[in-house]
């Protein structure tokens, strides 16, 4: 999901625009210089995320994506945050399936300070077990707010839990609470020791840099981090579904919730392969049903006094290192029942398999697109965050400009194909929200150094 997300947010981006190097440690370099403003993004990605994890330790990823701030030998902790602030800077992490990354944004001039900041921490982070199990109280508070609050995001993790058999996207990002309540200190440092290594990491630069000083900089500071094995991953492929499988999950909520999940091919390459061309078509076809406002699902299901949903959406996952899938989702309006709704989404699909789509519908989503793309390229951050997603994934920088082309290439004869191939019982997970009465969780401040966590839905 994060090429295409990015995508759409970033923009196209020439190719020749964006240099990438290889130091010597086998760490990755692509910077891009852009000198409308003063200022520059510095961001450390490793392709690591939770799905990288084993069971009995789900949430390690994001646990040490928290401990990376509490010091190295000459840092500690909380220093880092207080030293980029003094810089002019801000700064913070994320994670979520496929990969962790940490960024800073700064005045340009301050960039090799904060390169030098970064690179510390990678190769040398430390802190005392003490510090491990105050963080970890914290990360455990995030998991109360975010899921075990959220009567949606509960209804998504079990949901995931139940689509997924042998791929470990089946585990949320912040990790089970039972495996957080016996994570130990070592377990933290074992995972940085394993995956922490410059073949396994990039460096990604987009501001008002000078290339060639940059490369300099890059070879001086990380280029000089010891090298390392990044570990064999074992593939982990989720074997086919054969049969509808349905989740029930009740909680304290004020409107019942549906999501039906399909399994669908990932994009992978340009090359023509049947798979790929597929994920581009149902790209468009999410956007077709909900993509715009008047789109599909809003004309046909949440419009009108006789009207079946509150909301209704559709998203396709589109790519990643892991199983991607086709969402449909809504809140029935009132007197409507969870059933009725489950039949009007699908029957916009069968619609579209039976009738097609027209041309003007098709030329509105691609020109929308298109507005979009050139509307968010200014942004240095999201230009960033694409360069690292697609890095992440393992497709070259040029990506942005071939996959804009190729989607605006998808034929309405292709988009009624893929409704006609993939949405049928086999490869769809059902869960539902049922509201419960009792009281709703009480209001949490969000906890003392809760950072950026995605892709737990």
């Amino acid at each position: 999901m994060g090429l295409l997300a990015s995508l759409c947010l970033c923009g196209p981006i020439a190719a020749q625009e964006v240099q990438q190097f290889t130091l010597k440690n086998g760490m990755t370099l692509i910077v891009k210089a852009d000198a409308r403003a003063p200022t520059a993004v510095h961001m450390l990605w490793v392709r690591v995320g939770s799905m990288d994890e084993v069971d009995g330790v789900s949430g390690v990823a994001h646990v040490l994506e928290h401990m990376l701030f509490k010091g190295t030998a000459s840092i500690k902790p909380g220093e880092f945050s207080r030293k980029v602030a003094a810089l002019g800077g801000r700064e913070n992490a994320f994670t979520n399936r496929d990969y962790t990354g940490y960024y800073q944004q700064i005045p340009a001039s301050r960039l090799q300070e904060v390169m030098q900041l970064e690179a510390d921490r990678f190769a040398n982070n430390q802190w005392p077990d003490e510090e491990f199990v105050r963080e970890l109280e914290v990360v455990k508070e995030e998991r109360r707010m975010r899921t075990e609050d959220s009567p949606r995001m509960l209804m998504y993790e079990q949901l995931n839990a139940v689509q997924f058999v042998a791929s470990p996207y089946r585990r949320p990002v912040i990790g089970w609470m039972s495996d957080l309540d016996s994570m130990t200190p070592n377990d933290a440092r074992e995972f940085y020791r394993r995956w922490y290594q410059p073949e396994n990491a990039a460096v990604v630069i987009v501001g008002d840099v000078n290339v060639a000083r940059v490369r300099q900089w890059a070879d001086e500071i990380y280029g000089v981090i010891p090298k390392g094995k990044v570990p064999t991953r074992k593939p982990r492929l989720e074997p086919p579904q054969s049969g509808t499988r349905r989740v029930q999950v009740k909680a304290p909520a004020d409107q019942a919730y549906l999501a039906m999940s399909w399994k669908v091919p990932a994009f992978k390459s340009f090359e023509g392969d049947e798979d790929s061309q597929d994920a581009l078509a149902l790209t468009m076809l999410a956007a077709l049903l909900d993509g715009y406002n008047g789109s599909r699902l809003d004309r046909a299901l949440t419009q009108g006094e006789n009207r079946i949903a509150d909301s209704a959406g559709a998203s396709s996952s589109f790519s990643g290192r892991g199983p991607q899938v086709f969402v449909m989702d809504g809140v029935p309006a009132k007197g409507k029942t969870l059933e009725q709704l489950e039949a009007a989404l699908r029957a916009q699909i069968t619609r579209i398999a039976e009738s097609g789509v027209s041309e003007a519908e098709m030329k509105r989503v691609k020109a929308q697109w298109m507005a979009s793309t050139i509307y968010q390229r200014d942004s240095l951050f999201n230009q960033a965050r694409e360069f690292g997603n697609l890095w992440v994934e393992g497709f070259s920088m040029d990506t942005p400009d071939r996959l804009v082309e190729a989607l605006v290439a998808v034929t309405a004869q292709q988009v009624q194909a893929v409704a006609k191939k993939y949405f049928g019982d086999d490869q769809l997970t059902v869960a539902t929200l049922l509201p419960q009465a009792g009281a709703k969780p009480a209001f949490r401040k969000p906890a003392s150094g809760a950072r950026h966590m995605e892709g737990t839905r």
